[in-house]
């Protein structure tokens, strides 16, 4: 007797009806729980994390089945949007980022990466990201990151001086193919600002504005691959830092925009700063006191002020550099090439500086050492200088500005500049025929080569007024 088709087809629909509502309600368990409905490409967390407002102060405790694209144990992945963060360019998101670095700082892994996702624009306010984190930490931005929008909109509780602080960190990487806005226009149209008087004056009023990135107290650092513009002040600040590598970024800003300076080093030793473009208002990279061990390669500047040792001793103040290099560079429609400033009756002293292959392009002052820097019309004479010393100009060529020569050393009466060092040097100007005398002032050293033009006003030898007892050597 051949067995009938109709009990086999039974129990296969049983099962079937069995089967269906567990997956509808795995299905709904699933999006009931998600908080990311714009984002369907991205599998949803099966529970929330808590929201800014819960406890600002304390890291969420992540559940261990959280998307991998927002945050993975397994690969140390903290996606700043597994905190709660938006990015629509209009939500506050820094609750969420806090919380996304202290949860990345005290993971015990030994390298974490907190995410800025790209396409996407996350605006924060002024923060200080704090350590020491347990091991390594990659601050990745692959999308953007903007303060509020000027003055008006800055928290009245927030410092005006600074918007992102890292302090105290040991081995931090800040990179990725994102962008960091600083939206410095409205600061720099306060009417504080030196550009929007008539020759240079200025309105009373508030005039402190924010350094976008600014490193305090910290080391093993390394900034790579991004761009950043238009900041209110600084791009970057590095204050007490050691190990500071700088790689293939690009900092931006318009040429008139105020003390926009690329990257700023202070107290900050053993310090590369590599295969960079930065155009901007100030100087695209200025050296402060207290630095040493700093090498600046294959970079871009321009337009701005150039690449600047100084200011130094403002206010009667003791500085000392030493081993400075910048090599295999381009600096083009600047106001100045290679510069080293200083105030008169500072202390200390600047040595150990190469200045070697570096192209010119219409720059005002190719090569300038003023020992009488001063942003006003009355400032005095004064008997004491910082110490320049040991400075080497090799392989210098392009065009100059013709409004003012293309070499000036203007040196203390009595702490005279020694041992300057020039060779092939080869600076024309870039238009007419007319080539300037270089110019010197208490400037003792040496053309080592045929230099155009001719340096015929270099001092020989050292002045006798140099001795260990008067100068304050560092």
């Amino acid at each position: 007797m051949r067995p009938s088709p109709i009990l086999p087809l039974a129990l296969s629909l049983y099962f079937l009806t069995l089967f269906l509502p567990t997956q509808a309600r795995y299905h709904f368990h699933k999006h009931k729980h998600s908080y990311y409905h714009n984002a369907p490409e991205i599998s949803p967390s099966p529970s929330p994390l808590p929201g800014p407002s819960s406890a600002p102060d304390e890291a969420p405790s992540p559940s261990p089945t959280v998307d991998e694209n927002y945050h993975n144990t397994s690969n140390n992945l903290f996606d700043i949007r597994a905190f709660g963060a938006i990015g629509d360019g209009a939500t506050d998101d820094t609750e969420s980022f806090k919380m996304a670095w202290d949860t990345a700082c005290q993971s015990e892994s030994a390298v974490k990466v907190i995410l800025v996702p790209h396409s996407l624009s996350f605006i924060i306010q002024s923060t200080i990201f704090t350590g020491p984190c347990k091991g390594g930490l990659v601050l990745k931005v692959d999308g953007t990151l903007m303060p509020p929008d000027g003055p008006e909109s800055w928290p009245k509780n927030n410092s005006r001086r600074q918007w992102l602080v890292f302090y105290r960190i040991n081995g931090m990487s800040l990179e990725g193919s994102g962008l960091i806005d600083g939206r410095g226009e409205k600061w720099w149209d306060l009417p504080c600002k030196p550009h929007k008087g008539p020759h240079g004056t200025t309105s009373p009023g508030p005039c402190d504005s924010p350094v976008a990135i600014r490193f305090f107290m910290s080391s093993n650092l390394t900034v790579q691959g991004l761009k950043i513009k238009n900041s209110p002040q600084f791009h970057f600040r590095f204050d007490g830092c050691e190990s500071v590598h700088v790689e293939s970024i690009y900092i931006t800003a318009p040429a008139l925009s105020p003390n926009t300076d690329g990257i700023h080093i202070e107290n900050t030793n053993d310090v590369k700063i590599y295969n960079s473009v930065i155009s901007n208002g100030d100087d695209c990279v200025s050296i402060g006191a207290g630095c040493h061990d700093v090498d600046i390669k294959n970079i871009t500047c321009g337009p701005g002020h150039g690449i600047s040792i100084g200011s130094l001793g403002n206010h009667n103040s003791r500085a000392c550099v030493s081993n400075i290099t910048v090599r295999d560079s381009v600096i083009k429609v600047s106001d100045n090439g290679v510069r080293i400033k200083t105030w008169q009756g500072g202390s200390g002293s600047v040595s150990g500086v190469t200045f070697t292959n570096i192209h010119m392009e219409s720059v005002r002052n190719p090569i300038i050492i003023d020992q009488f820097y001063c942003l006003g019309k009355d400032c005095s004479n004064k008997t004491s200088a910082v110490f320049v010393s040991n400075i080497s100009y090799t392989n210098i060529k392009g065009t100059y500005d013709t409004r003012h020569p293309p070499m000036h050393f203007a040196c203390s009466d009595s702490v005279p500049c020694t041992n300057l060092t020039l060779s092939d040097i080869e600076l024309l100007p870039s238009e007419g025929d007319i080539v300037l005398d270089p110019y010197c002032w208490s400037a003792y050293g040496i053309s080592q080569t045929l230099t155009i033009p001719p340096v015929s006003c270099l001092l020989e030898g050292l002045p006798q007024s140099i001795s260990g007892n008067d100068i304050d050597h560092c």
